[in-house]
């Protein structure tokens, strides 16, 4: 059938909201603007897309970011040009580090100004040099004809392995000029790289081979799922990073989960012969700084070819996609490996033994962490966090989640951002409500965000725990700067007060006993919620925590 050009193109700003809503975008944050108003007046217009105006870049981009990750779709962030794309940038590193797929909607001055120095306002003349340093790929959309070329590349790229936050600029003339009337719109295709038939087979015969063959699953594997439980099935056992949390169950008792560098995890790899690393960089925080040593042969499959044994030498690297990579090493290994029966056993008591080290660790605060452990898995809620001593001790590991997509937190260790990546999981599913961990150090800067949370009747509930401090730096300090406490004391609103304000519900917890109550309570009720932890109170964890592990930078939490 012969495809008949759009009637009516209108302008490219009728275009870019048109081309969006095409390839099933429904949501897009960001801050209304001088230079983008054509396009945002066009996706008001058309009435098919959802826009949240956030109440600062930062803010927007943290919110496509979590978007992206919980509904594992692409994530759209608007901005205008210069100091607001500029604001954008810390959050949307966040967004590289996690590899989400967001397209960042940047905008330019005429092009006739452009990279001159010469525009009235908004201007930054090395805008694209700018971009590039957070971006997985930059794009300029020179002209009305190039439109839907520049468009599909820009999305293309955001999604396809390994995905990433892409920047698109838009010169607002470009936005105002007619469009061109191109046919209809198509959602391009992912693109994965294919690891070649003969590194697979030399995989197979080195797992066929291995007693006590572990995987280890990071965030770029969060589409392996199915592959890596039948492995786990035939004989592997498991560990994640705490980007790759749930891609197997954290339930199977062959899974270590986030357990990744406790003393009892490094006794448990010292007694295997294998470990496959995929969809994982290894990062420092979570190997000791690469210093844990880890089973040997060491064989990585990973999107990104450069990562092929960045942090740690292999034996064995596959350049390709985690879920192909998995599916066709399977039809290569038998039914059932000849390993261990005692290795899942291994695990399950490693785990539990952690599990033990942990909890020793937060003193009263191991109350809140089994109340959220239960309502978080066993409600298929979104776990998002902050960076805060309660996600570092017990968020990341214990709190076990039910879909590796329900796992938001900052992993480029960043404060601040928590408010706001609660906003994107909360909107970007009809399932319950996304929970929240915040310290208060962090929430102050991403405090306005909550005016959107309750513009947009989020369905979110924010466990805000308060020590009036960086928590973590004061410990640091503690041990390692004879308790010289410069700079970490943090002086905060009422958040009662506050709260109330901006007619946000709040409960304070001052008994660790009460909070059962008061989150049942929150997850019971409309929009979002408040339950401000008052960690004065209540008093210290068991053991202080203090950060990293030794030679790491440290970041306030």
């Amino acid at each position: 059938m012969k495809m008949e050009p759009i009637a009516d193109a209108g302008t490219v700003g009728d275009f870019i909201a048109r081309y969006l809503a095409d390839i099933g975008v429904t949501t897009i944050f960001g801050v209304i603007s001088i230079h983008n108003m054509p396009i945002l007046d066009a996706v008001a217009r058309q009435d098919r897309i959802r826009f949240v105006p956030a109440r600062g870049e930062a803010g927007a981009m943290n919110m496509a970011d979590a978007y992206a990750r919980v509904t594992g779709h692409l994530g759209v962030c608007m901005t205008s040009t210069g100091t607001a794309a500029g604001n954008a940038a810390g959050a949307q590193a966040e967004a590289l580090t996690a590899g989400s797929p967001v397209l960042h909607i940047t905008t330019q001055v005429d092009r006739e100004f452009a990279d001159r120095d010469r525009a009235a306002i908004h201007d930054v003349p090395r805008q694209p040099e700018m971009l590039r340093g957070v971006s997985k790929a930059v794009y300029r959309m020179w002209d009305a004809g190039g439109a839907i070329g520049t468009l599909t590349a820009a999305v293309s790229s955001a999604m396809s392995a390994p995905s990433g936050p892409v920047s698109l600029e838009i010169p607002v003339d470009v936005q105002r000029s007619p469009a061109h009337p191109a046919t209809r719109v198509h959602a391009p295709e992912v693109q994965k790289p294919r690891a070649p038939d003969s590194v697979i087979e030399e995989i197979a015969e080195r797992v066929k081979a291995a007693k006590r063959p572990m995987i280890w699953l990071g965030g770029g594997a969060r589409g392996a799922g199915k592959e890596a439980t039948e492995l786990m099935r035939r004989g592997f056992g498991v560990v994640t990073s705490t980007n790759g949390r749930a891609v197997v169950s954290e339930e199977e008792s062959g899974s270590l989960g986030a357990f990744n560098m406790t003393p009892e995890a490094a006794a448990l790899y010292d007694s295997c012969d294998l470990m496959i690393v995929a969809g994982s960089r290894l990062r420092g925080n979570e190997t000791r700084n690469n210093k844990l040593p880890l089973p040997r042969p060491l064989i990585q499959i990973d999107a990104e070819a450069s990562q092929g044994g960045r942090n740690y030498p292999v034996e064995v690297f596959a350049h390709g996609d985690a879920a192909d990579t998995l599916a066709r090493l399977l039809e290569l290994l038998p039914e059932k490996l000849d390993t261990d029966p005692e290795l899942p056993f291994d695990i399950a008591r490693t785990r539990a033994q952690s599990e033990g080290r942990m909890r020793d660790i937060l003193g009263p605060y191991s109350v809140v962490a089994d109340v959220l452990a239960e309502k978080v898995s066993s409600g298929g809620h979104a776990w998002v966090r902050d960076v805060t001593i309660s996600n570092s001790t017990f968020g990341n590991r214990y709190v076990r989640i039910s879909d590796p997509k329900l796992g938001v937190h900052a992993l480029g260790g960043g404060i601040g951002q928590g408010v706001s990546m609660g906003i994107g999981a909360a909107l970007a599913s009809d399932g319950p409500k996304a929970i929240t961990i915040l310290g208060d150090g962090g929430t102050m800067l991403g405090l306005a965000e909550m005016i959107t949370a309750v513009d947009e009747h989020a369905p979110l509930v924010y466990v805000l725990m308060n020590d009036q401090a960086y928590g973590v730096i004061q410990n640091i300090q503690d041990a390692q700067y004879d308790s010289r406490r410069h700079y970490s004391q943090v002086a905060v609103p009422d958040f009662e007060a506050f709260c109330a304000s901006i007619a946000m519900p709040h409960r304070k917890v001052t008994d660790v006993e009460d909070f059962g109550t008061a989150l049942e309570a929150a997850l019971a009720a409309r929009g979002p919620q408040v339950i401000e932890v008052d960690m004065c109170a209540i008093g210290p964890f068991a053991e202080a925590f203090s950060g990293p592990p030794a030679g790491a930078a440290g970041n306030k939490e």
